[in-house]
């Protein structure tokens, strides 16, 4: 009655068609998990560059104070 060949023919191309397409999902899915990870990572790394640039602005901040100081101490001497 039917040829049973071309059948098996499609199921067989179907199945190495949806094994790619698995393939390439857990591909893509191990990527994202690593781009998680890098989000992680760059996170942290710019937490602590904030923390480093607080830090520095608070000791421009004090420097500027003590030339502020320095300078109003120049001036009464001179002045």
């Amino acid at each position: 009655m039917f040829n049973s060949e071309p059948t098996t023919n499609v199921l067989d191309k179907l199945g190495s068609k949806v094994s790619a397409l698995v393939a390439d999902l857990q591909r893509s899915r191990e990527e994202v998990e690593l781009l998680r990870e890098d989000i992680v990572t760059l996170k942290a790394q710019n937490e602590t560059y904030v923390n480093k640039i607080d830090t520095l602005e608070s000791d421009i901040e004090a420097k500027d104070q003590e030339i502020e100081q320095i300078v109003s101490k120049i001036e009464s001497i001179l002045g």
